[in-house]
């Protein structure tokens, strides 16, 4: 069983805790997570303006400071610098878990050369909320982060994904959205499988999938609108139907199997009485005689 900490034990002066938030419901924080935020010195958040409204639902009053794309490169030193003087810092983002297409990867980088310690505080995160919802495979998954804006560099990221056996799921915007899956129509084709996933969490959370051509008209009545996640199934290969005579052919020439032993895998194979298999083999030797003649 595992060790449940007392508060003591947990929070400790000069790490660095990377707190997943709400993507979309205020409900979804944890009791870890709002334990921390209210217990840290400072908390350090991607726009102090958004994190304010989950603080005052949450009555937290720890000091924010702000850490975005354009000041982590300068900011992410200062709290360092804090960091090993023994002050406690959350790092927040937006919505979800930071580092994941959110400032953030920076900050944890330069706490691990300070040998400073990272601790996780796990929560929301809209690429695995998506999957989990959107009803492709989810076994093996890559995640391409936003696409690029222009066209001819979102054009050649698509075309990996031509032979990609793994869903793909990336971020896009809704005034792209269309476009975008336009250009996935042109060069994936109209049998690939995709779902948009829109407002997790939220009051007008959509999930609508389906082949390319029937997600694109749906939006196209619809409209685009909030916070959007892409998933893309990956391709369905065709696997080759083969006649009983042609597997019974194919194992003569990949094995060294009596053709007894061949009549049993080829009857287990198709699901077919293995008398019926054996007079398949019969007429394809008689077949094979009739050819050397």
């Amino acid at each position: 069983m595992s060790e449940i900490l007392s508060d003591a034990q947990t929070r400790t002066p000069g790490t660095l805790y990377v707190v997943a938030t709400p993507i979309g419901n205020l409900e979804d924080l944890t009791f870890r997570a709002l334990r921390i935020l209210q217990e840290v010195d400072l908390v350090a958040a991607e726009d102090t303006r958004h994190s304010r409204k989950l603080f005052n639902h949450y009555g937290i009053k720890t000091a924010l400071t702000s850490y975005f794309e354009h000041n982590e490169l300068s900011k992410s030193g200062q709290l360092v610098n804090l960091l090993a003087s023994g002050k406690s810092i959350a790092l927040i983002t937006d919505a979800g878990t930071p580092a994941i297409s959110d400032p953030g990867f920076l900050l944890v980088q330069r706490c691990h050369a300070a040998n400073i310690p990272v601790a996780s505080v796990p929560g929301p995160s809209a690429v695995i909320t998506a999957l989990s919802i959107a009803g492709l495979p989810t076994d093996r998954f890559v995640f391409e982060g936003f696409l690029p804006t222009k066209q001819k560099a979102r054009s050649e990221k698509i075309i990996n994904f031509l032979d990609e056996e793994r869903t793909v799921v990336c971020y896009e915007s809704p005034r792209r959205l269309l476009k975008t899956l336009e250009m996935l129509l042109h060069v994936l084709g109209d049998q690939r499988e995709v779902a948009v996933v829109r407002e997790l969490t939220k009051l007008h959370e959509e999930v609508f999938s389906g082949q390319l051509p029937v997600v694109i008209d749906h939006f196209v009545q619809s409209g685009v609108r909030g916070e959007v996640v892409l998933v893309i199934a990956p391709p369905v290969r065709c696997v080759p139907v083969e006649t009983v005579q042609q597997a019974l052919v194919r194992l003569q020439a990949e094995t060294v199997l009596p053709m007894r032993q061949i009549v049993k895998q080829v009857a287990k194979q198709f699901g077919l009485p293995g008398s019926d298999v054996y007079k398949e083999s019969l007429q394809l030797k008689e077949s094979e005689g009739q050819h050397e003649n």
